[in-house]
Parts: structure tokens; C-alpha cells; sequence
């Protein structure tokens, strides 16, 4: 799975290529916002500093680093006439620091590491704020990310699936009846509960003495989804005077047909994603 992203540095867009968790930011459009060009990638790699410090990085980070041909070419770097491009360093060592993508987005792509030792060559300050930008990038990422576990709870960028009939039966809230709906509850977030999970918060405690938490900790996607649904519905008919017994039928229903939707959704993505 792999995905791309930009940041801006000193007003040039420079492209981020996500592979299997690993950050490669683009050598080449790094090169866009300097006159030469795309042509400083190639004196880079032929500085004998250059090869020194990707030997160093690939045999800590690359297990399967060719290293006596790593020393062929550092020796070779000595030599005034020494000529080597990228891709010729990956094939001849077998390097994972770097990748070359072919295309009309493509481009030379270096470990985040190794983007860096380029950038302070270029230039100490574009390589200053390229940290910078990529730790915002970072930071960032984990913002949502962390906004993303605190909704689910307990599952992070995962779809909730539901194999059985019964399962998803289970899951849809049981209708409440007016004699039931009189109860009046101490807390408003009690009527969510039941209209929701049937009970309130306390009796889920009651009858799981062992479980962490409280009955929303062991809520699905879909049922949080519908709790923020229903947050916002309870408000509103609060602000409309409708007594406490009438809103707790009114989200039950909303409940009952909002979990069958979503579920119902569900059910379509999984056929979907399991065509050709």
C-alpha cells in the first residue's frame, strides 16, 4: 500500500511517497527551487562524503546491503573522472535508501534520512526548514490520528466487520415501549444508553464486574457513530421543551434506523470488495 503527500519548503511543493509505513521525500523536486536543477542529484551521489555516509545508513538499515561492492565504488569515488547515477548505486548495492518511480510523477525518492544529509548539502537552510515542515507533516498525522482512537475508542482506521446474520441482529438496538420510556433517568446521558444499548451505564457495570471501562469503551464504529447522531438530536429536542420520556422513544427509533442503515452499508462494501 503506498500513498503520497506534499509539504512546502521555501515555496517549492515537495512530494512525500508513503511505502509500507516508510517516508521517501523527492530528491528532485527538492532541486526545483535551486538553478541548477535536477542536475545537483547526480554531484551529490559522486561526492565522496555522499557514499560514505550511504554505506554508514544502508549497512545499519539494510540487511541485504552489498558491501564489498559499496567498497568497489568508494574506492572509485576518488577518482576525478568518477561517474554514477542513482539508480546505478541501487542496482549495484542493492540500497533501500532511495528509489527512483518512473512517469510523469516520478522522480528520484530518498528515506527521510537520507532526504536530509541531501537537503543540508544543497543548502543548511532549505534543509532547516524541511525538517520543519516534515515534523508539522508528522505531527499533524498523529493529531488525527489520535482524534481518530479517541472517537473509535478502541479501533483505529478499521472497519468493523460483521460476519453473521446474528451478529448484526445483536446490534441493533431493541425497540422500547412507552411504559419503559416513563422511567425517568438521573442522568441525560443515561437516555442515551438505553436508547442505544438498552441499559443504562450502570447496569452494564452490574453485569460485567470485570470488563475496563464503560459501555461505551466496548461501543463499534457504527454504534459511536450514532451515539454523535443522537448527541446532537438530544439537544435539540431538549431546547424544544419535548419531555424526557418522549426523547428517549424518539432516539430509540432513531437508533433502531440508523444502525440498520449503516449496517446495511456495511454489508454492500464487503460484497463490493470482495468482486474482481
Amino acid at each position: 500500500m503506498s500513498k503520497s503527500k506534499k509539504i512546502e519548503v521555501k515555496g517549492t511543493e515537495i512530494s512525500i511517497y508513503t511505502s509500507n509505513e516508510t517516508d521517501f521525500i523527492s530528491l528532485t523536486d527538492m532541486t526545483k527551487g535551486f538553478k541548477e536543477g535536477s542536475g545537483l542529484i547526480g554531484k551529490w551521489i559522486t561526492n565522496k562524503n555522499t557514499i560514505e555516509y550511504l554505506g554508514i545508513w544502508e549497512k545499519i538499515n539494510n540487511q541485504n546491503f552489498n558491501y564489498p561492492e559499496f567498497g568497489v565504488i568508494n574506492q572509485e569515488s576518488g577518482i576525478n573522472r568518477f561517474i554514477m547515477s542513482v539508480g546505478q548505486w541501487i542496482e549495484r548495492t542493492n540500497a533501500k535508501g532511495m528509489i527512483v518511480k518512473l512517469g510523469k510523477y516520478g522522480g528520484t525518492y530518498a528515506h527521510k534520512d537520507v532526504a536530509f544529509h541531501f537537503a543540508m548539502w544543497l543548502s543548511p537552510e532549505f534543509q532547516i526548514y524541511l525538517v520543519n515542515e516534515f515534523q508539522r507533516l508528522k505531527e499533524d498525522e498523529n493529531s488525527r490520528l489520535k482524534l481518530e482512537w479517541n472517537y473509535q475508542r478502541h479501533l483505529t482506521k478499521v472497519n468493523y466487520l460483521i460476519h453473521t446474520d446474528a451478529i448484526k441482529e445483536n446490534l441493533i438496538p431493541t425497540e422500547i415501549d412507552k411504559q419503559q420510556s416513563a422511567i425517568i433517568y438521573a442522568n441525560e446521558a443515561d437516555v442515551l444508553d438505553v436508547a442505544l444499548f438498552g441499559k443504562t451505564a450502570k447496569q452494564w457495570r452490574e453485569e460485567n464486574p470485570n470488563e475496563k471501562g464503560n459501555i461505551r469503551d466496548t461501543a463499534t464504529i457504527e454504534q459511536l457513530v450514532v451515539l454523535s447522531n443522537m448527541e446532537s438530536t438530544n439537544a435539540l429536542l431538549i431546547h424544544q421543551g419535548m419531555a424526557q420520556s418522549d426523547r428517549l422513544l424518539h432516539l430509540n427509533k432513531m437508533a433502531i434506523t440508523q444502525m440498520k442503515s449503516l449496517l446495511q452499508h456495511q454489508k454492500l462494501k464487503e460484497k463490493n470488495d470482495k468482486l474482481p
